[in-house]
């Protein structure tokens, strides 16, 4: 197994890039390990954790789910390996699918007894969330259920990318899918409840990391008011 002496948070942030092009060498299962705990240490709404990850690795999977993120007909004008999702799924070794359960709150009892146990909650905090926090925050969320969910499972999702690359590895965030064909690809498209948000390429990088530019402050940080700059 490879010594990794993992970057500092700041570095991890400074130094990641999407990386489109990955070396065909596998990951060690202990490493794969480490970015899983470190991915489900992300925080979520009160707790409740609504990220379901499937992890694939198998090739056939893997095909098939390449396959489920189309590309723009003229991507053959441009370079592929910069621009084609399907070559991105194709060539990292693995790829995490990042789905929310978006009924998840109505499993939370059991993460609540955990807190319990640990003192991190006390007997009247778990009484009043299960019975009165967590009710009626979804009530008022209504039908934006789903988007609380997606967003808590999206915290994860960055959690993973920052830590593999402190961990020597790299990464691509892929969106826009045909939702309906992940969902036959993982095997859930039985499962209503769950909803496709994000697909995350990893491996290690065969192309280099190339700083593409970020907006000036003045454009989307702002003070107080949105406009004022900060």
């Amino acid at each position: 197994m490879n010594t990794i002496t993992p970057l500092d948070v700041p570095s991890a942030i400074q130094q990641r890039r999407s990386i489109r092009v990955f070396k065909p060498d596998p990951i060690e299962p202990a490493l794969i390990d480490q970015l899983i705990n470190l991915t489900v240490a992300a925080p979520s709404a009160s707790n409740v954790q609504p990220w379901r990850i499937v992890v694939v690795q198998n090739p056939e999977k893997k095909a098939a789910l390449a396959k489920a993120y189309p590309d723009a007909d003229d991507v053959s004008e441009f370079n592929p390996r910069l621009y084609s999702r399907q070559e991105i799924i194709a060539s990292a070794p693995i790829s995490f699918v990042f789905t929310a359960d978006i009924n998840s709150w109505k499993k939370v009892p059991h993460i609540l007894e955990q807190a319990k146990d640990n003192g991190a909650y006390s007997d009247k905090v778990v009484e009043y969330m299960l019975e009165k926090g967590i009710p009626a925050l979804v009530e008022q969320l209504g039908n934006k259920a789903r988007e609380w969910a997606v967003q808590d499972t999206m915290v994860a999702a960055t959690h993973l990318v920052l830590a593999a690359e402190s961990l020597g590895l790299s990464t691509c965030m892929i969106n826009h899918p045909l939702e309906e064909k992940v969902k036959e690809v993982i095997e859930v498209n039985n499962m209503p409840d769950i909803a496709i948000v994000v697909l995350v390429a990893v491996g290690y990088a065969a192309e280099s990391r190339k700083n593409i530019g970020r907006l000036p402050l003045s454009t989307n940080v702002f003070l107080d008011t949105f406009g004022n700059p900060i």
